[in-house]
């Protein structure tokens, strides 16, 4: 990764990323095939939802045939985590038009929003809208095309997990982790790792009072306030 915040540096910088989306996109589509859901159908929904998690969700309660009201109010709870990242990523565009962030904003995901909290560690934190609709569309559309070929194909892969697809999202999430710590040199390395130790440890006992989507919500902001105080207390 370097300073380059150019169009073309966006793509080669997502490129990484989206071999993650492959295997889980391919996953969720046979699944969604395994819950009768049609091809044109996975492709909608991940034109209008993108969000993995959230379409693994919604093709089981759809076989299930919950309400669509239960399916609304699941989505929304999933994704509200999303809120804090692109408060996160505001600031870093906030010279930028409201179109520009709008966009850059409805494409957002963890795993773009992890790589530009990279990125800017490469470039006297700045980001431009170029490099972001890059990386966001790039990303948004091999997501789109992996998940429609696992639908197409759910027949021939009648257990994905078999084949360690499920464990694609965490392992590319534990890359950027990584990526993004070493990359950091404005914070000790140790620092950095101490704080994930109690986010994980926290989302350990989280989870054994609330819903998976909820520990992680208040996961992600007591980490939050953690790193805070942290940083205020070595400044």
């Amino acid at each position: 990764m370097t300073g380059d915040l150019s169009f073309r540096a966006g793509l080669k910088d997502v490129l990484p990323t989206v071999f993650g989306y492959i295997g889980v996109g391919l996953a969720f589509g046979v699944v969604a095939h395994t819950a009768g859901i049609a091809w044109w159908l996975v492709a909608l929904m991940s034109l209008i939802v993108y969000g993995g998690s959230v379409q693994f969700v919604l093709a089981t309660m759809l076989a299930a045939a919950s309400p669509i009201s239960a399916m609304l109010v699941s989505a929304i709870l999933i994704n509200s985590r999303m809120s804090l990242m692109s408060m996160t990523v505001a600031p870093y565009i906030k010279e930028e038009s409201l179109l520009q962030n709008i966009m850059i904003g409805t494409l957002l995901t963890d795993e773009t929003f992890a790589l530009s909290m990279n990125k800017v560690n490469y470039t006297d934190h700045k980001l431009k809208p170029a490099w972001f609709h890059a990386a966001n569309v790039g990303a948004y559309l091999v997501w789109m095309l992996a998940t429609v070929v696992g639908a197409l194909l759910g027949g021939l892969i009648p257990n994905p997990n078999a084949f360690g697809l499920d464990f694609a999202a965490v392992a590319m999430f534990i890359g950027l982790l990584y990526l993004q710590m070493i990359g950091d040199r404005s914070k000790p390395l140790v620092r950095q790792a101490q704080i994930v130790v109690v986010v994980m440890v926290m989302m350990y006992v989280l989870m054994r009072f609330f819903p998976g989507s909820t520990a992680m919500l208040i996961a992600t902001v007591a980490g939050c306030l953690i790193g805070m105080g942290v940083e205020r207390a070595h400044v």
